[in-house]
């Protein structure tokens, strides 16, 4: 059996659609989430919540 000395093709591996246990865990600054404002809007099922920084640095979510 003759083996041959030519690289086989590169097969594209394929990245999960679901982040890892650990992705869904990060937390996330809320810096990222107001961007420079102090309050932004959520939609979370259809339903918009308000997301506040106070200005003692707490944070306020409403309905």
């Amino acid at each position: 059996m003759e083996r041959s000395s030519a690289t086989p093709p590169s097969v594209p591996t394929e990245r999960p659609t679901t982040p890892g246990p650990q992705a869904r865990h990060a937390p996330l600054p809320s810096e990222q989430l107001l961007q420079g404002r102090r309050m932004v809007e959520i939609v979370h099922n259809g339903e918009v919540y308000r997301l506040q920084a106070t200005r003692l640095g707490k944070l306020i979510l409403t309905k």
